[in-house]
């Protein structure tokens, strides 16, 4: 089953990581988490903007034509799953200067575990309110860090020392490639392909 260590990651976080650590899947197996996962927010976000609108506090709910949405929606899956792909290419490049020599398939393993909390945060876009969807959001990457700094000593094979500046630098390697793509939304927002509001 796909997501079978998905309860395990919330449930019993340290064991769980033992689990994947003792039987690594594939690059398939890791690729196909990745994307059912990253589904959840473009779904959501989806649905939310076409049919329920967003409200940022007062005012009218805000809402999109299905055509705008749609091409969010799938530029925001993009965005998430290269994002992955990205930060398991970085935690790779850095395993050597831990002492680590993982294999790309298990720095995949770790990134697509460590965001999956991070992208379940996407079911809180089904109830449209900014408040609601921030503090939703900033628990969900709260538990996501939290994982990595677990996670990383065990998949790794490394020292909880060593483990805990190894996931420091990747923390500070995912936000930075979140700014990354902050500022490319903006850009792509100013150059013309912003959304499109309903009236």
């Amino acid at each position: 089953m796909i997501l079978n260590h998905l309860w395990g990651l919330y449930a019993h976080p340290k064991e769980e990581w033992h689990t994947i650590d003792a039987r690594h899947e594939s690059f398939r197996y890791s690729l196909i988490h990745i994307l059912l996962i990253a589904l959840i927010p473009s779904v959501c976000a989806y649905y939310s903007a076409v049919h329920l609108g967003w409200s940022i506090g007062v005012g009218n709910r805000i809402m999109l034509t299905p055509d705008s949405a749609l091409l969010l929606s799938i530029a925001m899956y993009v965005a998430l799953v290269a994002g992955v792909f990205a930060l398991a290419v970085l935690a790779h490049w850095m395993a050597h200067t831990f002492g680590s020599a993982p294999s790309y398939t298990q720095t995949l393993e770790l990134a697509a575990y460590t965001a999956t909390p991070l992208f379940m945060v996407g079911f809180a876009g089904l109830y449209p309110e900014l408040w609601v969807v921030m503090v939703v959001g900033l628990i969900g990457l709260a538990y996501s860090i939290y994982l990595l700094y677990v996670g990383v000593p065990i998949m790794m094979h490394i020292p909880e020392e060593r483990g805990f500046i190894y996931a420091s630098s990747v923390v500070t390697s995912g936000l930075i490639l979140l700014v990354c793509v902050l500022t490319s939304t903006a850009m792509l927002w100013s150059s013309g392909f912003g959304p499109t509001f309903t009236h």
